[in-house]
């Protein structure tokens, strides 16, 4: 059987499905990645086939304005316009992919920007599941994760899902009904996708963690929080010998690094980052990621990383300092050390405050706030709180004793055999 894993975005976007991809792999399937181009080379290093997606997912954080936000703050609303003015101008494009990837496809699996290939499935009468990383859901347990980290109240908090969701269609139906008319399908009434969903009883798969976050009681039955997806670094991967040498040279380090998030200040970040570290009296790892942290001389207790699998590395940290992302968050609680999180946009913020709330990471700095000054305050209370760091070794050793791939991929085979015996909605 075939099934086409369809996402969009960041390496972070990207990684989790991967994972998923190789879980369902092993269990049988003929597992097709549908994604950008720039993901191909790690894919196909894991050996799975792949399927080009056009776009440049750096384009919107990459670009002036994009910079502009992350680095202030910004305008919420704004960017969630650009976002979707960027997302607008992919749909078609997906269309047209998932239109010459879907044929003969048992099954699609997508991410919440790929809503389009969705409706392909739609039409060829293949079957589709949702599989967010967030919990986008409507709950009175918490608020939506973007735009709101914290608690509003059950009412509150089921308001945030309901205008979210029906402010985010009212931004994509322009684009988004004239492909369902082209597809042949009805369209979708104005209260959007997420309430699509529910009426068809679309299954739903969560890839966190519910030590994380809790499944809410008041979610149907065939919406599953399966645990994280995680990618492991292939068995070819070596560590540098300078990085080697590096660890091997003093105590574990503090990693600090924002993956994606790119900034036109790399010097000013840079140079907080070493004011922090040399404040706090700690050793670093600083890693550039997509962020383009300076090439400016290092100290000898600083290590400059391009990249190394967090699986391998952050085990070895005294913390990890870190933008947030649903990823590096996982990545971070599953080695078993402290967290401080300095949420940039999006849904940072909503797990920032969650692993602050668990006791595992310190209170969120906000980029726009951040400084040398209250960074080596939140790295030396975070080295230095002994409870803090118990319940982070606690919490990493039961997420490493969950499987949320083996979880995901029993749940997914059950409901393919249940669609073979007629019984699974197909949208």
């Amino acid at each position: 059987m075939r099934i086409v894993v369809m996402t969009s975005g960041s390496r972070g976007d990207v990684q989790p499905y991967i994972a998923l991809g190789l879980g369902l792999q092993r269990a049988g399937y003929q597992v097709c990645m549908l994604t950008h181009s720039i993901f191909a080379p790690m894919i196909e290093q894991y050996g799975l086939e792949f399927a080009a997606l056009s776009g440049d997912p750096r384009a919107i954080v990459e670009s002036e304005e994009g910079l502009r936000l992350l680095e202030t703050g910004g305008n919420a609303v704004r960017f969630v316009r650009r976002l979707f003015a960027e997302s607008k101008k992919n749909q078609v494009a997906m269309t047209r992919a998932a239109e010459r990837v879907l044929p003969g496809a048992h099954l699609l699996l997508y991410s919440v920007l790929c809503f389009a290939g969705s409706y392909v499935a739609e039409a060829l009468n293949i079957p589709a599941m949702l599989v967010p990383l967030q919990p986008i859901l409507p709950t009175r347990a918490f608020p939506y994760p973007t735009g709101f980290s914290r608690s509003l109240g059950s009412v509150g908090n089921l308001l945030t899902h309901r205008l979210v969701n029906m402010g985010i269609w009212q931004l994509m139906r322009s684009t988004m009904q004239p492909i369902r008319h082209e597809l042949g399908l009805p369209p979708i009434p104005v209260w959007g996708s997420i309430s699509w969903l529910y009426k068809q009883h679309q299954p739903v798969l969560l890839g966190y963690s519910p030590l994380i976050l809790p499944r809410p009681a008041d979610w149907p039955d065939w919406v599953h929080v399966t645990g994280y997806w995680f990618l492991d670094a292939p068995s070819t991967w070596q560590p540098p010998a300078d990085l080697l040498d590096f660890l091997a040279a003093g105590p574990p380090p503090v990693y600090i690094g924002f993956g994606s998030m790119a900034s036109r200040k790399a010097e000013e970040t840079t140079n907080i980052i070493l004011n922090a570290l040399a404040r706090s009296d700690q050793r670093g790892i600083i890693a550039t990621g997509w962020g383009g942290l300076s090439n400016s001389d290092l100290p000898d207790n600083v290590f400059k990383l391009e990249e190394a699998p967090h699986d391998w590395l952050f085990p070895r940290m005294a913390a990890v300092v870190h933008h947030g992302g649903s990823g590096t968050t996982a990545a971070g609680l599953r080695a078993g050390v402290p967290n401080i999180v300095v949420p940039f946009f999006a849904d940072q913020p909503f797990w920032g405050e969650r692993v602050y709330r668990l006791g595992v990471a310190a209170k969120p700095i906000p980029r726009q706030h951040l400084t040398a000054e209250n960074l080596a305050a939140a790295i030396t209370t975070t080295i230095s709180d002994q409870a803090m760091s118990a319940r982070a070794a606690d919490l990493g050793a039961r997420i490493r004793a969950e499987d949320g791939v083996g979880n995901a991929t029993h749940i997914i085979r059950n409901l393919i055999s249940s669609e073979l015996a007629s019984d699974l909605p197909r949208h």
